[in-house]
C-alpha cells in the first residue's frame, strides 16, 4: 500500500459501513466520505443522519452531502480532494462527471453475482426468486448501471429458510472483505477486468433486480406454497410481504408476514385454519404456509401465539 493512495468513499446505509470501516482499519487514506443528505423521518419528523455519516464523523472524516451530484460546488469540492480512486457501496447512481473523475476510476460493490441481478434490490430479488446461491461483486463503474468490468466475485449459499435480512448481514461482511481485496489489488496495479458478457453461459438469461415498491409486496395466494414462502422471506424484515385479513363481517385488516413455513394442507387459496392459540395456516395453490411472525397494521411485530391471544382469528376468516 502506498501512503499517497487517496480514496473517496460513497455510501449511505448500514451495509456500506462495514466496507468503509475495513478500509479505515487497514490504514487506507479515506480523504472524504460522500453520503445522503440528512432527512426528516418518523412521526416527529426529526432529522436523521445516515449510518455512513455517523461512522465517518466518529472517525473524523470529512463528510459531503450533496443534494445534486452535478452541482458545480460539489464537483469542485470533490476535485479538491484529488482522489486516486472512488469506492461506491450502496449509494445512488453517479453521473459520468463524478465516476470518471479519479485517475484510477470508480469501483462499486454490488450485492449479487454479476451479471445476474443488476439493479437496486439484488438481495431481496434473489431470495424472492428462491435462488440457492448469491454473492457480491466488485466492478468498475461505466455508463450503464451495474454493467462495468468485474474485478472480483465471492459466492455464498442461501439457506432454504433464510430471510433477505439474514443474507444481507452476511453479504455485508463478505462484501467488505472482497472490497478490501479489490482495493489492495488496484493499489498494487495488478487486477483482472472481466467483461460481464463473457460470464453468461450459453442460453442463460439475465435476471434483473429492480427497486421494490409497495405493490410488489402483495402476496398472491393462488401461487404455490414454496413460491409464497420465498416471497415472504425475500421481503423480510423490510419492506415486508403484505396481505389483507378479512373478518366474517367483511372488515379488512392489513397484515404483514415476516416468517412462515410451507406445510401440507388441503386448504384452498385464501382459506384459514387455526387453533386460535398456537398456529395459523393460510391456504395456497398447493398446501399452506404456517405463519410464525407477523404484524397487524398499527401494531408491533409479534409471534403468532401472542397475536392469537389478543386477536380472535377463526377458520371463518379469509385472506386476499
Amino acid at each position: 500500500m502506498t501512503s499517497n493512495f487517496r480514496i473517496i468513499f460513497m455510501g449511505t446505509p448500514e451495509f456500506a459501513v462495514a466496507s468503509l470501516d475495513i478500509l479505515v482499519r487497514n490504514g487506507y487514506s479515506v480523504v472524504a466520505v460522500v453520503t445522503a443528505p440528512d432527512r426528516q423521518a418518523g412521526r416527529g419528523l426529526e432529522m436523521t443522519v445516515s449510518d455512513v455519516k455517523k461512522y465517518a464523523l466518529s472517525k473524523g472524516l470529512p463528510v459531503l452531502q450533496p443534494q445534486k451530484l452535478k452541482d458545480e460546488n460539489f464537483l469542485a469540492e470533490l476535485r479538491s480532494y484529488q482522489a486516486d480512486l472512488q469506492v461506491v457501496v450502496a449509494f445512488r447512481m453517479l453521473p459520468e462527471v463524478v465516476w470518471n473523475m479519479p485517475r484510477l476510476g470508480t469501483i462499486n460493490l454490488h450485492g449479487s453475482l454479476l451479471p445476474q441481478y443488476r439493479g437496486a434490490a439484488p438481495i431481496n430479488r434473489a431470495v424472492m426468486n428462491g435462488e440457492k446461491e448469491t454473492g457480491v461483486s466488485t466492478f468498475f463503474l461505466q455508463q450503464q448501471v451495474d454493467t462495468g468490468k468485474i474485478i472480483f466475485k465471492q459466492a455464498t449459499p442461501i439457506g432454504p429458510n433464510e430471510t433477505a435480512g439474514e443474507v444481507h448481514d452476511r453479504l455485508m461482511l463478505i462484501g467488505a472483505e472482497l472490497l478490501l481485496k479489490t482495493v489492495k489489488a488496484i493499489d498494487e496495479g495488478s487486477y483482472p477486468q472481466v467483461d460481464q458478457q463473457t460470464l453468461l453461459q450459453p442460453g442463460e438469461s439475465l435476471k434483473e433486480a429492480p427497486k421494490i415498491f409497495k405493490d410488489d409486496c402483495r402476496i398472491q395466494w393462488n401461487h404455490p406454497a414454496k413460491v409464497i414462502h420465498d416471497f415472504i422471506r425475500g421481503l423480510s424484515p423490510y419492506p415486508g410481504a403484505h396481505t389483507l385479513l378479512i373478518s366474517p363481517e367483511g372488515k379488512q385488516h392489513p397484515l404483514k408476514l415476516f416468517l412462515a413455513t410451507p406445510v401440507e394442507s388441503t386448504l384452498t387459496p385464501g382459506a384459514i385454519h387455526t387453533d386460535q392459540k398456537t398456529f395459523l395456516e393460510l391456504g395456497t395453490a398447493n398446501g399452506a404456509i404456517r405463519v410464525t411472525e407477523l404484524q397487524l397494521a398499527g401494531k408491533r411485530k409479534m409471534g403468532i401465539g401472542e397475536l392469537l391471544r389478543g386477536f380472535p382469528i377463526t377458520d371463518a376468516w379469509t385472506i386476499v
